[in-house]
């Protein structure tokens, strides 16, 4: 899947923390006398690797790749698509037996009583009846076998449009989740900033150096931070929910995701009118589109098969192993059963009035087709606006991030120099409240674009039919 989707480079959390861990053993151990107390440092040694081991949390971070197997895996929805599959082919079953030969097989048994010229006493008896209807004409069997493949093929498009649908829900999750983590470390780390204006501005103001406005101007501004962390954090909670969700995942008794790594902005080029041409041919909601318009076209056509005669042989048996066994309702010998026999016919029926019952039903079936085309029509006609406005977003997005790029640096600068006045008296609060405030904002916008960056690359493999190709061929994914 690293062609599909955006590579996210991070260093794993757990062996930071244990390279920093190993560290701290590492000095302890340097520390320690040697000789005899080589012993005790064994000792203390693996006392502390147990207890390291004791009190290391597993770590829940998770790649982008993980999140995508585990929804394709465990997603309820998917889940559910597949066993809509099963029931396909079950109902595939139904369509193909109006050509299947219909047998049925009977055993009428009994006891004849009473007295009849020449008989007396008690006999029983046994008929095996036997029949089986094969349908030799019939104008519905071609378009009903028809039909049953095509429930499958709607089914299997079903299931993938399903896949689909919640891989770029857990994608667009992922990314909402790194941009909402990023948005509140930039917050936190710029309050922390402002938290050491106030320590500044305290003690210029214990030392007569400052006013007491300075003071309280510094604390209010870095409270004013203080809100706008919490919703960024609370933001971020939301959508590892929706992360759990996706992946099956019950918070009440597991962690809740921790996406791994952080937003890259990975500059790409489109091409329109090729991917157009592309996405119109494998995209699955298309491919659903055009089965479920097949599918309307052989109702129709099986409906209309009752304007046409209908062919069907038949071949009726009775086997009588004992003679002399009286029909019922038969009056004398000649009508009772004198042996097995074997009749065949074929019969043929033709619906010639109808009263609207087939007619009607055509033009319902006929509506339907009809409506399924020019939903199908609309669908392939919005492909190649939908491209051109994703790229045209990719292209407003990539200028305003490199506006921003440059835009960032040049305000940490400054903000950097206010700072350093600030401490020494040279700058005023005021101005350094406008130059923090700036500093935050092209902080909040330069992350904001990178994040509508991703979103415009999920968007457009979406758009393209990219989600299939992950784990098959990734060489046309590599942007």
């Amino acid at each position: 899947m690293n062609g599909a989707f955006l590579s996210l480079g991070s260093k794993s959390a757990a062996v930071a923390l244990w390279a920093t861990r190993h560290a701290r053993v590492k000095h302890v151990s340097a520390a320690l006398p040697t000789g005899k107390g080589l012993q005790r440092l064994a000792r203390v040694h693996l006392l502390i690797l147990i207890l390291l081991a004791c009190f290391e949390q597993p770590t829940s971070a998770i790649t982008l790749e993980r999140v995508l197997q585990t929804t394709l895996d465990e997603n309820p929805a998917i889940q559910e698509a597949k066993l809509g599959l099963e029931q396909a082919s079950g109902q595939r079953l139904v369509f193909r037996s109006l050509v299947w030969p219909h047998a049925e097989l009977g055993v009428p048994a009994g006891v004849q009583a009473g007295h009849r010229s020449g008989e007396s006493g008690v006999k029983g008896f046994a008929v095996g009846r036997g029949s089986l209807e094969q349908v030799l004409f019939n104008m519905a069997v071609p378009p009903s076998l028809r039909r049953g493949d095509i429930e499958v093929l709607i089914a299997q498009q079903q299931l993938n449009v399903a896949v689909v649908e919640q891989l770029h829900a857990a994608r667009l999750a992922f990314y909402a989740a790194l941009y909402n983590r990023s948005l509140e470390s930039i917050r936190d780390e710029q309050r922390q900033k402002l938290e050491e204006n106030v320590t500044t501005q305290k003690d210029r103001y214990v030392a007569g150096l400052a006013d007491k406005s300075a003071f309280t101007s510094a604390t209010v501004q870095a409270s004013e931070l203080v809100p706008q962390i919490e919703s960024a954090h609370g933001a971020y909670r939301e959508v590892q929910l929706k992360l759990a969700e996706a992946m099956a995942i019950d918070p009440a008794k597991s962690t809740l995701p921790e996406p791994e790594g952080e937003l890259q902005f990975v500059p790409m080029r489109v091409d329109v009118d090729s991917e157009t041409a592309a996405a119109l041919q494998r995209r699955a909601d298309l491919k659903l589109a055009r089965l479920f318009l097949r599918a309307a076209n052989e109702d129709q056509r099986i409906i209309a098969a009752d304007y046409y005669p209908a062919v069907a042989g038949t071949i009726n048996g009775e086997y009588v192993p004992v003679t002399g066994i009286h029909r019922q309702g038969s009056t004398s010998k000649t009508q009772d059963f004198i042996g097995s026999e074997i009749r065949e016919k074929a019969a043929y029926t033709w619906r010639v009035i109808d009263n609207g019952k087939v007619g009607g039903a055509v033009l319902k079936a006929r509506a339907t087709r009809e409506m399924n085309e020019l939903t199908c029509r609309k669908l392939e006609a919005n492909v190649g606006r939908e491209l051109s406005r994703i790229a045209n977003d990719l292209k407003g997005i990539d200028a305003r991030e490199r506006s921003l790029s440059a835009a960032s640096v040049a305000a940490e600068e400054g903000a950097q120099t206010v700072r350093e006045n600030v401490a020494s008296g040279l700058a005023s609060p005021l101005e350094y409240r406008v130059t923090e405030n700036a500093l935050l904002k092209t902080k909040s916008g330069l992350l904001d674009a990178i994040y509508q960056h991703n979103l415009a690359v999920a968007e457009w493999d979406r758009a393209t039919g990219r989600y299939f190709q992950f784990s098959d061929d990734t060489a046309q994914n590599v942007h």
